[in-house]
This record gives structure tokens, C-alpha cells and sequence, in this order.
């Protein structure tokens, strides 16, 4: 096979590069992932390199399973490399070594709902108001510690002065401590500890290295400096590293990505050789010559400019509606205007799944699902609850953690009157007391005979049944696959009969998600017939919301321009170009922000192929409160020549403002943004108080939750009562005032 023949000149360059440190600036659409992989073929095949000696690492499951998927149609199946996502690498190295960082090689993995669990917990032990401490506040400080390598100590010794700072470190130190209890670590510490497994054990780091002689590096621009450290530790010693990135496409240093990697690797790897990927394989030239005339405004880039052989295709449309609600009409209309339409190009007809639109904010999105829901247009949102974030999906992975390690508390808790088994909050009480002053998980306290005996006649036989249940299934887990431990936890533990007992709209709608996790594992047996149980719960405690984007659902896709970073779709709008929006109003106060929004900008641009829409509202109501903001200042920045301005009221030279601006092109910060803090925070309580006032106050069109029946759409309404139209219960009548019935923001 000529693993070379499809690749243009720069890709053959890159492909063919063997020893030394090699630097691919590839730009968005421009073949990275055929040159990696061509890359890899080409060592093996032509160069004799041994599969196990590459290590190859990604961001996403989603860009692993394609780049694992490539390289073994190129060379087969039976080859087995490390192609795999950081956290997934830091993770298999942690099972192996876990004792030399005094854990059991059981530890389980805390995903970002487990760690809220676990704050929350800490807040009301140490009498901390939640609010004004509140759990994604403090867990954002702790992860930006780690990012950074700070322990604890450090954090307190460097906010001595500050009393927020102390109490935040009282917080993260005792966190720390819970996590080593339970045996568990969250996403930062498999990184983290692997690079202190790496610094604290020669011989250790010495294997890793001696075994990966050449490692490749996708989107390095997005790693920070902590997945720095563990790359040029297995890298330092041979130097054959391959990094893959577009300081253009760096959009996540607000969660510690650092763009300096990237510009700086020659100075960090020398003797670098630098090759560019221009050629972009997938957008229209208008696209992209619109694309590159907002990040030529950057400073802090690498001089390059994608091109393509493609026709110069249809102009950027820009399109200026009245209001956030004609705004999403205005798209849902033009979906439906384009859906079922024969390409151009004749490559057939438009499905819904050739459509997304992409929002600065989540917040955008509801005025888009109300509309396409009147327009009859089947969406999918990327990026809201997800599935394995469910109540009964967290309840029976919570038993899975606990047949995996039973030093979790966290599980324990979640679980132990999962079903109701008689355990009152003041038995909880007294058992955690009890197991701290033991030194025991409260899991192998209840194990103790005479603990159990202690508890009321029903409380010890529904609890000695559970646990039986769960040491025997641990004890023969090697024996099992994972399906015979799921299917004996529903049963065994008594959860499936009591969801059934309930019998109700709710009850059935989670039972059918349990039946749905069965077909998850099945699948993931069907893929890895031999998968283990711990291995299991990583694929799933590692799953990220890209992941969960389905391309063959047919459906629009609704989605944030952070998530849809990978991803490319013929038509893309993109709506709320507004200044104070899009950039968001922190960005001209943020060292670098403005730059980093202009990233953002581009990469949104760059995931449409033949057709991109870009949006504004003359008038925006958000977060409660309506504005007049002026266009995005990067629509004056994308050239006039690739825009379609036919369908706007477009002047360049007079830009409607409804607020003074300053010198550097922005509003002033003393005049009212509707998106500003300062104006948030002053109107709190007037927030409140509308909030009360319209929470029963419901409009056709509203979509609203109920506790029971779930969601749904207002249908019709009068002074007194409401009618809705619920996905799993049908259409009820209720009364307005009474019916748990509260909006969906």
C-alpha cells in the first residue's frame, strides 16, 4: 500500500518526518488527522517502528476512536497501540502504579456531578453558606490549583490574608482528603498524579520512555501546563515528538489551555522543524477568506493563511433581526427553506443533520428550541443534561463503583437507600461518625456483623442483602462480564422492583433508561468482547459531551461554539453577533480575551463547508433584561467582499449604538450592558421578584417542567388553569398556582 499517495506536499513532508521534534501548524480543515495517521503507517511499514514503541494522544474519546479507526484500516486490526486521550493514558499508567502514590489500584474516577456531591457535603460540615461558597466556585479554584501543580499548603500559605481565600483552602485541603478516603481521584488528578508518579519515580518514568520512542501530540494548542509537564517527561530524553495544533483554533485557556506551548515549542524542543497544512479540505472560499480576515487581527499567532481549490461558493450571509425571537424564526425558516434542497455540487439532498447553529451561550438556545419545535424541525442540544448524568444512571454506576472499590463512600451514600431500605438520615449520621473514628469506608463498617445487629429487624435485612450482594459480585467480577454485574445489581439490590412497584409515567420513563444503559454496555461488549468491569467504568467516567454528538441522527444541532470545536456541518448559523455578547463584555477587561473571542469567532466560522449565516438582534432580551447592543465588532472585520448583505441593514461607517463607546472601539464600562455583572448584581432583587411574578405566569409556547409528567410545551392557558402537552404523560389540565409547574429557561 502507498500510505502516501493521498496526501498533498506539506502532508507528505510531515508524514515522512521520522527522528528529531517536528512541529504540523494545520489549520482547520486542512487533513491533520490523514497525516497523522499516514504518519504512523509510514513508521511502521516503511520504517520498521514497532507499534508499541508509538504513543499517539488526543483531546476527545471521539478524535481517539477516529484516529485508532484509520490507523487500522491502514494496518490492520490485529496492531495494538496507545491511541488514546490524555486522561485515558494518565489513567491505564495510574492502574498500574497506583500504589507507588499510596492508592489501591481500585481507586475510581470522580466525574464533575461526584465532586459537587462531595463539596456540597464539605460546605455543610464546615457551616458554609452555599451561596456564597458555592460548589462550582470553589471546585473551579481547586482545579485551577491543580492545572497549576499548587497543593493545598501552597494555596494557604500564598491566601493567608485573605479570609475567602482561607476558607477556600480549608475547603480544598479537606476535599483532597475525602477523595484519598474514598480512593478516588477527579479528572485533574490523573494528569497530575501521573506527572508526580513520573517526577517521584525514576525507574518508572525510565519504562515509559524507554518504551515510547515516538509520541504524537494532537491539538496541542489546547494543552496546559500540566499535560506539558507529562508530555516532555516521556519526550526529553529521545526527542522524537510530534505535536499537531492551530494556535488559531486555541479557544479553552479559561480552563488552563495555554497557548505558549504551542508558540514556544521550538524554543522548548530544538532544532524543531516546522511544517504548515494551509490547504483546507473542507469550507468554500468565501468562508474562508471571511474567516482569516478576523483572525489577521490577532497578534499573538503564527503567520499562515488557509486556501482551498474549491469555487468560491455562496457569501457569508449577515442577516440583522428585530428581536432574539424573530432571530431564531428567521433560522428555523431558513432551514426549512434549504432542508430537502439538491446541492449545488449534486451531492444530494439537505438532511436536518447538515444543519447546527452555534451560540456563544447556552442561554441562546432556548429561543431556537421553541422555535423549531412550532416549525415541526427535529433538534438535538449537545451539551445539556447528559445521559449518564441521570438519577437512575448515577444510582447503579454508583453500585458498580462500590463491587469496583468499596472504600467509596461517596457511592455508599448515594446509593444505600437506593431502594428504600429503612436507613434514617440520623442512622446515616452516626454510622459516618462511627466509621471515621474506625479508619473504614462506611460500606465495610455495615459489613461488621455487629453493626448490622444494631440496626431495626427491616433496616439489617435490606442492608446485609445489599451487601452481600455487592461483595459477592466484587469477589467473582474477574468471572463476569460486565452485563451479568448490571444485570445482577437490578435485581440483587432490589432497584428495578421498586421502579416497577412505583408504577408510574416516571418510574417507566427510568426504566427504560436503564434498559438503555443495557444497550450501552452491549454495544461496548459487542466492540471489546473481553472488556473488564474497572475498564468499563473509564470509558464512561471519561466520556465528554463531543462524545455524545450523534452524526447519523437526523436532527439539527444545537450546540456552543466551545463544544463544536472538531466538528464541521454544510450549513452553520451563527447568531447573537452582538457586541457584549459575542465578545462576550469580560473580554476587553481579560488579558488576551479579546484575542481568544476572535479564535472562538473563527473556528465557529470554519465548521461551515458550503453555507454560513452570521446573525445579530437589534434588541436582545437576556438574563431578564432587554438591550440595544451594537454589532459584533468582528462583522467589521470580515471583509465586505465576502458578505451578502442583501438581507440586512448593513453601514459601515454608522454602526447603530445604544450606548457611548470608548476609545478602543467598546462601550463604556459605566453605561448599562445588558450582559454586565455590575448591572446583574444591582438587580437582584427586582430579578427575585420578577422571577415570583412570572413563574405562574405561562404563555403558548412556553416550555415548562412538571415534578412528575417531566417536560413539555404550553398548549393553551386562561386566569386559572394551564394546558400541556407532555412527551411521556399526553396533554394535562392544571391549575395555575398549584401544579409544580415551573418554566424551562
Amino acid at each position: 500500500m502507498d500510505y502516501l499517495s493521498k496526501l498533498n506536499p506539506q502532508q507528505r513532508e510531515a508524514a515522512q518526518h521520522k527522528d528529531g521534534p517536528l512541529l504540523i501548524l494545520a489549520g482547520a480543515g486542512s487533513g491533520k488527522t490523514s497525516t497523522m495517521t499516514r504518519r504512523i503507517a509510514w513508521l511502521v511499514r516503511e520504517e520498521g517502528i514497532s507499534p508499541y514503541s508509538i504513543f499517539a494522544v488526543t483531546f476527545t474519546n471521539k478524535a481517539a476512536k477516529e484516529m485508532r479507526e484509520r490507523v487500522e484500516e491502514l494496518l490492520g486490526s490485529e496492531i495494538r497501540m496507545w491511541i488514546l486521550t490524555f486522561h485515558s493514558a494518565c489513567l491505564r499508567i495510574l492502574r498500574r502504579h497506583a500504589e507507588a502514590l499510596g492508592y489501591d489500584g481500585g481507586f475510581v474516577v470522580y466525574d464533575p456531578t461526584d465532586q459537587k456531591v462531595v463539596m456540597r457535603s464539605l460546605l455543610k460540615a464546615m457551616n458554609l453558606d452555599d451561596k456564597k461558597f458555592t460548589p462550582v466556585y470553589v471546585l473551579s479554584i481547586i482545579s485551577d490549583c491543580k492545572e497549576k501543580d499548587m497543593t493545598p499548603s501552597a494555596f494557604a500559605a500564598e491566601n493567608e490574608s485573605s479570609p475567602v481565600g482561607k476558607v477556600v483552602g480549608e475547603l480544598y485541603a479537606s476535599y483532597e482528603k475525602t477523595l484519598k478516603k474514598n480512593g478516588a481521584m477527579d479528572f485533574d488528578d490523573l494528569i497530575c498524579n501521573t506527572v508526580r508518579l513520573f517526577e517521584g519515580d525514576g525507574i518508572i518514568l525510565a519504562q515509559y520512555q524507554g518504551r515510547f520512542r515516538y509520541i504524537m501530540v494532537d491539538e496541542y494548542q489546547d494543552t496546559n501546563y500540566m499535560q506539558y509537564r507529562f508530555i516532555r517527561l516521556l519526550a526529553q530524553n529521545h526527542g522524537n515528538i510530534c505535536v499537531v495544533g492551530d494556535d488559531d483554533q486555541c479557544i479553552y485557556q479559561w480552563r488552563g489551555a495555554d497557548i505558549r506551548n504551542i508558540l514556544e515549542f521550538e524554543k522548548d524542543f530544538k532544532g524543531t522543524k516546522v511544517i504548515k497544512l494551509e490547504q483546507n479540505y473542507r469550507s468554500s472560499g468565501n468562508i474562508l477568506d471571511g474567516a482569516h480576515s478576523v483572525i489577521s487581527n490577532n497578534v499573538g499567532r503564527k503567520q499562515k493563511k488557509l486556501w482551498t481549490s474549491k469555487s468560491r461558493g455562496e457569501k457569508i450571509t449577515y442577516y440583522a433581526a428585530e428581536d432574539e425571537k424573530e432571530e431564531a424564526r428567521y433560522v428555523a425558516g431558513e432551514i426549512k427553506k434549504l432542508h430537502g434542497v439538491e446541492s449545488e455540487d449534486g451531492s444530494g439532498v439537505k438532511a436536518y443533520s447538515d444543519f447546527a447553529v452555534l451560540y456563544r451561550t447556552n442561554a441562546q438556545s432556548r429561543n431556537f428550541e421553541e422555535a423549531f419545535s412550532v416549525f415541526d424541525i427535529p433538534y438535538r442540544v449537545l451539551g445539556g443534561l447528559r445521559y449518564y448524568d441521570r438519577k437512575e444512571v448515577k444510582d447503579i454506576i454508583a453500585y458498580m463503583r462500590l463491587v469496583q472499590n468499596q472504600a467509596d463512600d461517596l457511592s455508599f451514600l448515594r446509593v444505600i437507600n437506593e431502594p428504600k431500605r429503612g436507613m434514617g438520615a440520623k442512622t446515616i449520621e452516626r454510622l459516618e461518625t462511627l466509621a471515621a473514628e474506625r479508619g473504614v469506608s462506611m460500606f465495610l463498617l455495615l459489613s461488621d456483623e455487629e453493626i448490622l445487629n444494631s440496626l431495626s429487624a427491616k433496616a439489617k435485612a435490606s442492608v446485609k442483602s445489599m451487601i452481600t450482594a455487592v461483595l459477592e459480585l466484587s469477589d467473582e467480577r474477574e468471572n463476569l462480564s460486565v452485563s451479568d454485574v448490571y444485570d445482577a445489581l437490578l435485581l440483587r439490590t432490589g432497584y428495578m422492583r421498586a421502579l416497577e412497584d412505583q408504577d408510574s409515567v416516571e418510574a417507566e420513563s427510568r426504566i427504560e433508561n436503564l434498559l438503555e444503559f443495557k444497550s450501552v454496555i452491549s454495544q461496548y461488549e459487542k466492540d471489546e468482547p473481553m472488556i473488564s468491569l474497572s475498564e468499563f467504568m473509564e470509558r464512561i467516567a471519561l466520556l465528554a459531551d463531543i462524545d455524545n454528538h450523534d452524526a447519523e441522527e437526523d436532527a439539527v444541532t444545537l450546540m456552543t461554539l466551545h463544544s463544536a470545536k472538531g466538528l464541521e456541518f454544510p450549513v452553520v448559523f451563527m447568531p447573537g453577533m452582538e457586541d457584549g455578547l459575542f465578545p462576550g463584555w469580560r473580554a476587553a477587561d481579560t488579558p488576551g480575551g479579546m484575542e481568544e473571542e476572535r479564535r472562538l469567532c473563527y473556528v465557529g466560522m470554519t465548521r461551515a463547508m458550503k453555507k454560513l449565516y452570521m446573525i445579530r438582534a437589534r434588541q436582545r432580551t437576556l438574563y431578564g433584561k432587554t438591550g440595544f447592543p451594537a454589532e459584533s465588532p468582528f462583522m467589521r472585520e470580515i471583509g465586505e467582499d465576502c458578505l451578502d448583505k442583501s438581507s440586512t441593514v448593513y453601514e459601515k461607517k454608522k454602526v447603530f449604538r445604544a450606548f457611548p463607546v470608548a476609545n478602543d472601539g467598546f462601550a463604556s464600562e459605566e453605561v448599562f450592558r445588558p450582559f454586565a455583572r455590575r448591572y446583574i448584581e444591582e438587580n437582584d432583587q427586582e430579578n427575585d421578584q420578577k422571577d415570583q411574578a412570572e413563574e405562574s405566569c405561562f404563555a403558548i409556547g412556553d416550555r415548562v417542567k412538571h415534578v412528575k409528567f417531566g417536560d413539555g410545551m404550553v398548549l393553551e392557558t386562561d386566569e386559572k388553569t394551564v394546558t400541556v402537552m407532555f412527551g411521556g404523560a399526553g396533554r394535562k389540565k392544571l391549575a395555575i398556582g398549584v401544579a409544580p409547574l415551573k418554566k424551562i429557561q
